[in-house]
């Protein structure tokens, strides 16, 4: 909205504003020439001055404030002895009163031109309130701001939700009723403002325990330190990675059984035929501890046939690739880095889904991909080259390595190898893993370092049987 002056001054008034000042110098001259001598009516060239100083130049104003000054002298009829004083007192009082309408002039557009940015900062601020609080009031997460006496200033409906679900607004109520660690954290002396996160148990109006996820920053304010907290519940999580991991614990077991199983019926194969061999001895025919020896040889042979498999029929889903093989890229990139290794990654932007069980194909990835890290510790090249292509309705994850090599490749998959490190078990335990839902693992012979091939069935087709 424009003021007055502006519109006095704007644009396509200041041809009349021209024409009325000229006009007013014009009257004034004839006026002053008329009068009789030595009376001065010089004064009244102030007014045209003040007319057109709104919109002209100082230069302009210096011309226009020197040529009234001309004017007053020449029809005045004033003494010729002071006219040079006169003319350049009359100068100065022209040109200043026209360059200070010009400045106050100047001073009112400017606190206009202020007034009309806050006033716009103003409209931006409220807007940008506005959304912040609908951004604050939809988000899922709970968020809360604390001052430094732990009393809560402002509460989502999530945080509500969260902390006091059946009572009334959290606002002005103490945060170390719900989570006692943002209390220590606020009434920290410190000056240095701070961003971190911390898992804490935070406990709800109704008593109920719950593992809280906290990301929070402080800030000062004039009226001291305050604090603001996006909190999220993470119970849920808590028991689902729990469960899991108990799962894939006993499945893990039942195949860690199962080698062990296996080659305890190896030993009590061969311990059977030492022990028929030696039943021809006429002297232990009789023996009370040569057939105690046969009954226990019999049991451990018993025990040992108990070898549990993994039902792929259980163990199998259908998996997006993709994001496995996303998820293990973010959990090796970091280890090779530091390693000063380098990975490869041939993998297409979309792979099919395929049917696996996702913790077991992430622990199977992680397993060759530290293998490799081994293999390659002691190379002058060391890079892991990572490879998906899909053939014939099944998907092949290939991890190739310019490591040392396999010496013998043919005991690969046998349990407890000795020269392994610890036990031997991680690639007889990864292709168990990969067979228990229907897939695969296989070594692939390179000209240099190691190749294994994961492979897996695409979920267009039926589930796989078991094997």
């Amino acid at each position: 909205m424009k003021g007055p002056l502006a519109i006095l001054y704007s644009t396509h008034n200041r041809k009349n504003l021209l024409i009325v000042a000229f006009a007013l110098v014009m009257a004034i001259a004839y006026v002053d020439w008329r009068t009789e001598p030595y009376v001065s009516l010089g004064f009244l060239y102030l007014f045209p001055v003040m007319v057109v100083s709104g919109f002209l130049s100082r230069k302009q104003i210096v011309v226009a404030g020197g040529l009234c000054a001309v004017l007053q002298e020449a029809f005045s009829h004033l003494p010729e002895n002071e006219a040079l004083v006169r003319l350049i007192l009359s100068s100065a009082g022209y040109i200043g009163t026209g360059l200070f309408i010009s400045e106050l002039r100047n001073r009112h557009l400017d606190e206009r031109r202020h007034l009309s940015e806050l006033r716009d900062q103003t409209i931006l601020r409220r807007e940008a309130e506005a959304q912040l609080h609908i951004l604050v009031e939809s988000s899922p997460a709970a968020i809360v701001t604390i001052d430094l006496s732990g009393s809560i200033l402002l509460a989502n409906q999530a945080a509500q939700q969260l902390l006091a679900p059946d009572v009334g607004s959290l606002e002005g109520r103490a945060i170390s009723s719900y989570l006692p660690a943002l209390q220590t954290v606020v009434q920290t002396e410190t000056t240095q403002v701070f961003r971190t996160a911390l898992h804490c148990t935070g406990s709800r109006s109704n008593g109920e325990v719950f593992l809280a996820g906290v990301w929070f920053s402080t800030y000062t304010t004039a009226s001291g330190p305050r604090l603001a907290a996006i909190i999220v519940d993470l119970s849920e999580d808590l028991r689902h990675r729990e469960d899991l991991s108990l799962s894939h614990l006993l499945k893990n077991s039942r195949i860690l059984i199962a080698a062990v199983a296996h080659e305890v019926r190896n030993l009590s194969s061969a311990m059977l035929v030492v022990h028929k061999n030696l039943s021809a001895v006429k002297e232990l025919a009789h023996n009370e501890d040569f057939r105690a020896l046969s009954t226990l040889i019999q049991s451990l042979e018993r025990m040992s046939a108990l070898e549990l498999r993994p039902s792929a029929v259980q163990n199998a889903a259908v998996v997006d690739l993709t994001s496995v093989l996303d998820e293990f890229r973010v959990l090796i990139d970091a280890a090779y880095r530091e390693s000063e290794m380098e990975i490869e990654w041939r993998v297409p932007e979309s792979l099919p889904l395929v049917w696996a069980d996702r913790y077991g194909l992430v622990q199977v990835f992680l397993n060759l991909a530290k293998n490799s890290q081994r293999a390659m510790q002691s190379m002058d090249t060391k890079r892991l080259c990572v490879t998906a292509t899909e053939t014939n309705n099944a998907v092949a994850i290939r991890f190739q390595d310019t490591g040392v090599g396999i010496a013998s490749p043919h005991n690969l998959f046998r349990p407890f190898q000795s020269g392994s490190d610890a036990t031997g078990l991680g690639l007889y335990m990864s292709r168990a893993i990969m067979r228990s839902f229907g897939g695969d693992l296989a070594y692939e012979e390179t000209a240099q370092g190691c190749c294994f091939a994961v492979l897996l069935h695409s979920s267009v087709h039926e589930e796989p049987a078991n094997e």
